[in-house]
């Protein structure tokens, strides 16, 4: 370009990319293994230790309730109940014991924290926090076991155990499903299937946080509330619950003037914290969950369907065509590519299918298994009490997990209401994954059905309700009957009307000042393109036209980075894009067989391609297939992401020679024997002095 201000700031932005990209390579290498074996290691990698964050703290908080009060209590003669009974006061020594649980317990959560902070290396936060994990679930089943024989109540009938002995069995329980979870990843990191480090998303770490900070507010609120109100501490942590949870019992409930004043600014402050663990979750489930499990199913429908392919000799369809650049045959390998490249949104699209009502059945069996077994723990608990029937309980517990809270029946025993505070704690990730998995199925099928309707009553397209009911049928049968393409709305972007019109007038939005930069570049590559057309250079002018298509798609591409739902490009596009950072789709000479099974240490070797044939700009090493395991579409990143990853790779390539050409022909660097395999022609310069013509794909 002859401005050289304009020249610099693309130059340090080509070596800002280039850095980026380096740190990033590690990263994207293991996220790309992790997608092609998705779902095998994940749980223990990732999903084991976020639990374990998660529930760790929570046990330390039941723990804590353990300790706030003696674990037996003697029920008056005269017709009293549990909640209202004397506590036998226990021994010293249970109180050290507990104390020494909860001490090591605090220790072994501080450290798996640490861990994934990167605070404290694994090899000495993992055998802290599983052992610790271990020693307090073992003193606390101990502590357990001996209220059955050394600390055995005399009288049944008359005594009972309080709501701490409760929290004490649900917090060792916890605790050793923790310590296992940790077992199974250090197995993973011992078996080499992942790195020893945490790589914990934003998210992740988020949700770990904020459910700390809500056990935290959960048990303050509890305290100041029940020395107010003049409950018991654990009374107080129950009405805290259902307060924060909004279901609202009506069992407890402020009666003096501060603790009606201090619920205002309390209850609001619990309802905040819970809709940002609330909004983490549903972010993780988006983020990882969904992505692992969708990810999983492409890859096993890829698998089956090359397997039939094979299987029934219709293998030719995913064999590269030999015979290049001769008329007929160059597009006998672009329709053949075309054709794996519609499978391969075929496969997608069921996959996507498969994955959303697999997940709504998951999360709906975990729902009714919450509801039911829950239902189960309050009849056998209240049952003896209040004379619940498991009808009554059912009804108790559905009320409670859709925080209608009616206030008829509530728990009155000391194991109940411990049970409630978990149970109910459980329902939170519960049903928040329940309803986001419905709004991408049922609740999005209602959505689609009112629109049909309303399509042809109220609200009728402008192609009238013949071509509506077309597309429903197309819709409802996928595509079988009711087809039809004049209907079909043409794509916006390069294959529709925008590419028709003049491309210097198209500015595009400048999302950011990357996007004005490149709009600059765009035009000095277009003006200098015209100059060298204008004296003759006909080389020149190809390689300034190239540059500026690049530039341009560019940033067409960064707009389509903002669009939501993410872009699924036609074939035509990526063949346009691919061609662009120099792939020819109609040159089998980089395209393979898809392999049927692919593993993340399954380390195929191919030969190295000509330089000549393949560039300068190589981002994949191998030959690769649209339906295979290194396909574009098989990778975690959205399509329009990688496509600008690779256009941003190449322009920056471009970049560089062109200022090794820059400094050449100054004298200042020897003649390089690189070229770049691209769009336009490009004259190479060898050691030797002789000068050719790489024919670009």
């Amino acid at each position: 370009m002859n401005d050289p201000g304009l020249d610099e700031p693309i130059s340090n932005g080509a070596e800002s990319v280039e850095k980026k990209r380096e740190d990033q390579d590690a990263g994207e290498e293991e996220e790309e293994k992790d997608y092609l074996d998705p779902s095998r290691w994940w749980l223990l990698s990732t999903a084991a230790p976020l639990i374990a964050g998660t529930f760790g703290p929570m046990a330390s908080a039941f723990n804590i309730c353990a300790l706030a009060q003696n674990w037996r209590v003697e029920i008056p003669p005269d017709g009293g109940t549990e909640e209202h009974g004397f506590d036998i006061k226990d021994p010293k020594w249970v109180l050290a014991v507990n104390g020494i649980s909860l001490a090591v317990a605090l220790i072994s959560n501080l450290a798996l924290l640490l861990n994934m902070a990167r605070r404290v290396s694994f090899t000495i936060a993992q055998p802290i926090t599983i052992i610790g994990w271990y020693i307090t679930s073992i003193l606390l089943i101990a502590l357990i076991g001996a209220n059955s024989t050394v600390l055995q109540l005399p009288s049944p009938p008359n005594h009972a155990m309080t709501q701490a002995f409760y929290y004490a069995i649900i917090a060792a329980v916890l605790y050793f499903l923790c310590a296992s979870l940790m077992v199974g990843t250090v197995y993973g990191v011992y078996k080499g299937h992942y790195d020893r480090e945490f790589k914990l998303t934003i998210s992740q770490r988020t949700l770990m946080l904020q459910t700390i900070s809500y056990l935290i507010y959960l048990l303050a609120g509890g305290a100041v509330f029940a020395h107010i109100e003049k409950w018991k501490f654990l009374d107080g942590l129950y009405w805290a619950d259902f307060t924060l949870l909004t279901i609202g019992i009506g069992d407890y409930a402020p009666t003096t003037h501060l603790g009606r004043g201090l619920l205002f600014p309390y209850a609001i402050g619990g309802i905040v914290i819970l809709g940002l663990v609330v909004g983490s979750i549903r972010s993780l489930v988006l983020e990882r969950g969904k992505n692992k499990m969708g990810a999983r199913m492409v890859e096993k429908i890829r698998e089956d369907i090359v397997r039939d392919l094979k299987k029934g000799k219709k293998s030719s369809k995913l064999i590269p065509i030999e015979h290049v650049y001769e008329g007929a045959n160059d597009k006998s390998e672009k329709e053949r590519r075309e054709q794996e490249f519609n499978l391969m949104r075929k496969v997608q699209a069921r996959a996507t299918r498969k994955q959303r009502w697999m997940s709504l059945s998951l999360s709906l069996t975990a729902w009714f298994l919450l509801w039911f077994i829950g239902a189960v723990v309050f009849w056998k608990s209240e049952g003896r009490n209040q004379g619940w029937t498991y009808f009554q309980a059912v009804y108790f517990a559905y009320v409670s997990l859709l925080t209608i809270g009616y206030g008829d029946f509530s728990p009155l025993s000391n194991a109940g209401k411990p049970f409630f505070v978990f149970w109910s704690l459980l329902a939170v990730p519960a049903l928040t994954i329940l309803i986001s998995n419905m709004g991408d199925t049922v609740v999005k099928g209602i959505r689609d059905l009112t629109l049909w309707i309303g399509d042809f009553t109220v609200l009728p397209r402008e192609s009238g309700a013949v071509a509506t009911l077309k597309r429903g049928a197309a819709a409802a049968t996928k595509g079988k009957v009711g087809w039809d393409e004049s209907i079909m709305e043409e794509p916006p972007g390069l294959i529709g009307k925008e590419r028709k019109k003049d491309p210097r007038s198209q500015k595009g939005a400048d999302i950011e000042a990357t996007g004005r930069l490149a709009e600059e570049a765009e035009d000095e590559e277009l003006s200098e393109a015209e100059d060298a057309k204008r004296h003759g250079d006909k080389l020149g002018e190809d390689i300034h036209f190239y540059h500026y298509l690049l530039v341009k798609e560019l940033r067409n591409v960064m707009s389509h980075t903002k669009e939501s739902p993410p872009r699924k490009y036609s074939y035509d596009e990526w063949a346009w894009y691919l061609k662009l950072i120099g792939e020819d789709e109609a040159n089998p000479s980089w395209h393979k067989t898809a392999q049927t099974r692919v593993g993340r240490d399954d380390k195929n070797k191919y030969p190295n391609p000509p330089e000549a044939e393949r560039g300068d700009v190589n981002f994949k090493d191998e030959p690769w297939s649209w339906i295979g395991n290194q396909s574009p579409l098989m990778g975690n990143k959205e399509e329009s992401e990688w496509i600008l990853e690779r256009i941003s790779i190449t322009l920056e390539k471009e970049m560089q020679k062109k200022r090794r050409n820059q400094k050449r022909d100054k004298g200042d660097v020897p003649v390089s024997r690189h070229s770049s395999n691209t769009l336009g022609e490009h004259k190479r310069e060898n050691s030797d002095g002789t000068k050719d013509r790489n024919e670009g794909t």
